[in-house]
């Protein structure tokens, strides 16, 4: 799996790069055929404590899954981003079992 991240206007530090590598190549346990992760980390410009984004879009044979979190910090948005898509491949597992 090709694993791409972004950081916009800002740069990640290794160790917040390693957190979501890790956390992205265990989403491998739940569909064989991933392809490619892009994730992209960002600031968003409202005023709360929440203003960090993390969008993933995970690119599996015949679609693209995305999910897009905010939080306080990047780490607990990555965590909740890739439950979500957690969530998405067991759904697409599932319908291709089906079949």
């Amino acid at each position: 799996m090709d694993i791409k991240i972004h950081s916009l206007r800002f740069d990640a530090d290794e160790k917040l790069q390693s957190f979501i590598e890790t956390k992205v190549k265990k989403l491998g346990q739940y569909y064989d055929h991933i392809l490619a992760a892009e994730i992209t980390l960002r600031l968003d410009k409202s005023t709360t404590l929440e203003n960090k984004v993390a969008d993933i879009k995970l690119e599996i044979p015949g679609n693209d899954l995305y999910s897009k979190r905010q939080a306080r910090s990047f780490e607990q948005a990555t965590d909740l981003a890739t439950e979500a898509i957690r969530k998405q491949l067991k759904k697409t597992k599932e319908k291709q079992r089906g079949l």
